[in-house]
């Protein structure tokens, strides 16, 4: 179950172990990432952070950006701790944030993963990401870093 995040425990910021792991979850290239940075993050008027508990124990965090303009939410910055990885933890937390995106109103559901993340790319589909047309995804990408894959909640 996710809850929403008051605060994300300092731990929870080092879950990426290497820079390249924090490049594939946020597009930074600092390692380890500053605990003021998720702070700030999940601060922003617009961003809805969420929390993923394994029991007691806190194994996921995730993101929810909402964009009434566009009509749209997209699932971002979602990440696993390294101890609790290749449990399906991961897709439990990705239903329940589309879940949550579904809540909000907003009509479409996106979310973006770097191409080399072969884990996201493996957990998605299985809750129920599809991939969005090429064209769109060609668009999308011209001002980003990198050519994401992107993916739209089919449900």
């Amino acid at each position: 179950m996710t809850d929403r995040a008051a605060a994300l425990p300092d731990g929870a910021r080092t879950w990426p172990t290497t820079a390249r792991e924090v490049a594939l979850w946020c597009e930074r290239h600092e390692y380890p990432l500053a605990g003021a940075v998720v702070a700030d993050w999940r601060d922003a008027a617009d961003v809805e952070a969420y929390l993923l508990y394994d029991g007691p124990d806190l194994v996921g965090y995730g993101e929810l950006w909402l964009d009434a303009e566009e009509n749209e939410v997209e699932l971002a910055r979602v990440i696993v701790a390294p101890s609790a990885r290749g449990r399906g933890l991961g897709r439990r937390l990705i239903v329940a944030l589309a879940a949550r995106a579904r809540l909000t109103g907003l009509a479409e559901v996106f979310l973006r993963v770097h191409p080399d993340n072969a884990a996201a790319l493996r957990c998605y589909p299985g809750a129920g990401f599809v991939p969005v047309a090429p064209e769109l995804a060609a668009e999308w990408n011209v001002p980003q870093p990198v050519a994401y894959v992107w993916l739209r909640h089919a449900g």
